[in-house]
């Protein structure tokens, strides 16, 4: 299959006050669709884990059109569109109601990792038989690096706890996002509707270690970077776009 497609309908627990699926459960569905996807094509999760490589999320941009309330169904389209940068898998989503309109609609990249060395492998040391989808994208804008200004304010200090960390022992992607989303004023949220989110995942996050979360506006977009406060790098930065 070129092309994967799933479906998802929206919990009352993952919507938020206005009751709209919360970004986090974007990338929750993608990643799931990504993993599924991948096991169709041959390369289960479990199987590359065995062989000392898996892929992990590195930066992902999402266009969001309307948000899906509770107890609506969405289709999760994925599927690989090539190679970037000589780095990075590339992969698109959509997201779509039952009439074909378009929810949301990403890019993201990947990079290959050997878990156990937590070291980089690069795509052209293996043979992967991935379709190509050439000229096919979802969203076609670069991923670029984001630039957050170093001088914004810690809006909170947050510790990766038991419920963050996933099966490869650290902060789950989805997790950045919720993080990045309680940085920014509440009103926000409240009042304005999220149009577009990047994030790059820079450094992970073990168990036990701590993030200051620093946020600020600036020239009509909203920053957040995580600082790890325990090993001295950046964990994330995120980039927010509200249309108030």
């Amino acid at each position: 299959m070129n092309i994967w497609t799933e479906t998802a309908t929206v919990k009352t627990y993952e919507t938020d006050l206005n009751r709209r699926w919360k970004p986090s459960c974007f990338f929750q569905a993608m990643q799931q669709a990504a993993t599924s996807h991948a096991a169709s094509l041959g390369y289960d999760f479990d199987d590359l884990l065995k062989a000392g490589r898996v892929w992990i999320l590195s930066r992902l941009k999402i266009r969001f059109d309307r948000f899906p309330t509770h107890d609506e169904a969405v289709s999760i389209r994925t599927w690989p569109k090539g190679i970037g940068q000589k780095l990075f898998f590339l992969r698109d989503f959509e997201f779509l109601a039952p009439d074909g309109e378009v929810l949301a609609a990403a890019t993201s990249a990947w990079v290959l990792i050997d878990p156990e060395r937590r070291r980089m492998l690069l795509p052209n040391t293996f043979d992967f038989n991935l379709p190509h989808n050439e000229g096919l994208s979802a969203l076609s804008e670069p991923l670029d690096k984001i630039a957050p200004p170093d001088d914004m304010p810690e809006r909170l200090t947050v510790q990766a706890g038991y419920s963050a960390v996933d099966m490869l022992g650290h902060v789950n992607n989805a997790r950045y996002v919720e993080w990045a989303c309680d940085s920014l004023p509440f009103d926000l949220h409240r009042t304005a509707c999220l149009r577009s989110l990047q994030v790059n995942f820079l450094n992970e996050v073990r168990p036990g270690e701590r993030i200051s979360l620093r946020s600020g506006e600036q020239e009509g977009a909203w920053y957040v970077y995580g600082q790890n406060l325990d090993r001295g790098v950046r964990a994330f930065e995120a980039m927010a776009v509200f249309d108030t």
